[in-house]
């Protein structure tokens, strides 16, 4: 396990949702999945307890804490995308099963974590300053999965 690990708070999902997530983005896998040696306030003795996954680089541990605590969109998992076809895959993957879309290319998945699909182009703009990035920005602002193609005609004005 690393030694900086983001810890991620489940009812009973889990594993469930480790496996979903390492089955869509790349350079990631599954760890190893510890189970409860004993009856605990959310499950019982062999239940699946944590979960240890790598999403897109990052070290995760998932923890099958009951359901205590929810999701919320303060904390997110932002994904880089290099053009549509990256951002269509990701967002359909995520919104396609069980999750919802929101606003500026952000969506959750089943489980109520949230994601930001945003591609590179959009970041690009936005760091270009000025005109630019404002023409950007709008734009943006009227769209739920980013479209590239959009934000590039902006971009040009």
């Amino acid at each position: 396990m690393a030694k900086n690990t983001i810890c991620l708070w489940f009812d009973k999902d889990a594993e469930a949702a480790a496996r979903f997530y390492c089955g869509i983005f790349p350079d990631s896998r599954m760890g190893a999945v510890l189970r409860a040696p004993s009856d605990y306030p959310a499950g019982k003795e062999g239940d699946v307890l944590t979960v240890e996954f790598t999403v897109a680089g990052i070290p995760c541990l998932g923890l099958n804490g009951g359901p205590v605590f929810a999701h919320n969109e303060a904390f997110s998992f932002q994904i880089s995308t290099d053009d549509q076809e990256e951002t269509d895959r990701y967002w359909n993957a995520i919104v396609g099963n069980g999750g919802q879309e929101s606003e500026c290319g952000w969506c959750k998945d089943r489980w109520g974590i949230s994601w930001q699909i945003t591609p590179r182009v959009l970041m690009d703009a936005l760091a270009a300053g000025g005109d630019e990035a404002k023409r950007a920005f709008d734009a943006m602002m009227t769209m739920r999965k980013i479209d590239v193609a959009a934000i590039e005609a902006a971009r040009r004005g």
